[in-house]
């Protein structure tokens, strides 16, 4: 029959129409099942695709069943599987966990959907999640949301299975993996905290240095080798601890997150921020943009002011691709001496420094046609800039000149690192 017949009749006035095709899609609903998700894709069809959800619902784990599969093929149909996956109740819990255990992606994702929904913390829910860490690669976000959701029901669990001789080596990485996403590594045995430190100590001198990209957006902070330790007091950083560069570039990268305060009442945003090791005699520092300078122009200043009072000297760069904002700048003992800010009136203040190349010096500047460049104009933008006066990220790799390691630090006090979920790769 015509899918667009019967779902036409499921939401017309004629009831005696609407309750035939109701009868029809209960008994044959796992052979209409591929056509009919595909048609129901089309925006037009909303009004039935909530009588066939309702309907499918009713009908329990083997309607879910037939959804799942055409939910792992291809194409709009599959999408609007996914969709219809969320209308399934507790019925139905184990089957998302078989999903959420699956290596596709998208597919993994909808499974973990519906275990965040149902709250369930089964025990094949657990292996899913045990699953996907423990396969390595990309997990899906949702794998975390869960795992952060139901921690203190999985924590006693998953400890348990770091314990147990007879899991094998996946099971108990997914598990490791899977205790510090739900609650940082406060949630690991002091055995497994004791172990990742080591490894921590092992993996820095052998790895190939790398810091953030900001090939779209970003910003980050320059001081020099040899004065760096005065930026934990410049920006107010706290607990402290060596870490991988690997690691730190993640963690600097995630946003600052809500958390309860230590004393119950209210919360307050904690970031990690990532001190890189020296490169090419420099320390770059990255982190959340909001909890470290406010998000503001003014906290942009008082940063780079704030590290050059402690550090003697500083520079901060900050890009925006998308808002067309591109900013440097450099300061000495407390002072911004020197600033460029693209589109701003004007946009270079300050005199040239040591060392920077000048618009007027370019081969190819011609004082009748360029009249209107100012004398003081020098390096264009952020990522000009940054590679003349300091270091540039995108050029930070295996020629680099490093000394020390890197540090990562949080930007509140009492929370300590376990508080912040996530896993780090080292």
């Amino acid at each position: 029959m015509k899918i667009e017949s019967l779902l036409t009749d499921l939401t017309g006035d004629d009831s005696a129409r609407a309750d035939a095709a109701a009868a029809l899609l209960t008994e044959r609903y796992a052979d209409l099942m591929p056509e009919l998700l595909e048609t129901l894709s089309n925006n037009r069809w909303g009004a039935a695709r909530r009588v066939v959800e309702r309907i499918l619902a009713g009908l329990g784990r083997p309607a879910f069943d037939a959804v799942a599969a055409v939910r792992r093929g291809k194409g709009d149909g599959a999408r609007q599987a996914g969709r219809t996956l969320a209308a399934f109740d507790e019925r139905c819990a184990d089957g998302f966990a078989e999903l959420a255990a699956e290596a596709d992606y998208g597919t993994a994702d909808d499974g973990f959907r519906g275990l965040i929904r149902l709250r369930t913390g089964s025990e094949a829910a657990l292996r899913a999640l045990v699953e996907q860490y423990g396969r390595g690669g990309t997990v899906p976000y949702t794998a975390a949301g869960y795992a952060r959701l139901l921690h203190d029901e999985l924590r006693p669990r998953l400890r348990a299975l770091r314990r147990d001789p007879a899991a094998g080596p996946r099971a108990r990485r997914g598990a490791l993996a899977a205790l510090v996403a739900g609650g940082g590594a406060d949630a690991l045995g002091d055995r497994d905290r004791a172990a990742v430190e080591r490894l921590v100590r092992v993996k820095i001198p052998h790895e190939v240095p790398q810091v953030p990209s900001a090939t779209l957006c970003g910003w980050w902070l320059a001081v020099p080798g040899e004065t760096y330790e005065g930026i934990f007091e410049a920006l107010d950083l706290h607990e402290r601890r060596p870490v991988t560069c690997r690691a730190g570039s993640q963690a600097s990268e995630g946003e600052g997150v809500e958390l309860p305060l230590p004393g119950g009442e209210g919360t307050a945003t904690v970031g990690r921020v990532f001190v890189s090791p020296e490169l090419n005699g420099w320390r770059l520092v990255f982190g959340p943009y909001g909890p470290v300078m406010e998000g503001t122009w003014e906290g942009i200043v008082e940063t780079v002011e704030r590290a050059s009072a402690h550090c003697g000297r500083a520079q901060i760069y900050f890009l925006d691709d998308a808002g067309g904002a591109d900013i440097w700048m450099a300061a000495e003992d407390g002072r911004v001496i020197r600033r460029y800010a693209a589109e701003s009136d004007p946009e270079w203040e300050g005199d040239p420094l040591p060392g920077e190349p000048l618009a007027v010096d370019d081969p190819d500047f011609d004082p009748e046609v360029d009249d209107d460049v100012p004398a003081n104009a020098g390096v264009l933008g952020a990522r000009s800039a940054c590679a003349v006066l300091s270091v540039d990220p995108e050029t930070v790799g295996a020629d680099t000149e490093v000394r020390g390691h890197g540090w990562l630090a949080l930007t509140a006090p009492g929370f300590g690192h376990g508080a912040v979920p996530g896993v780090l790769r080292l």
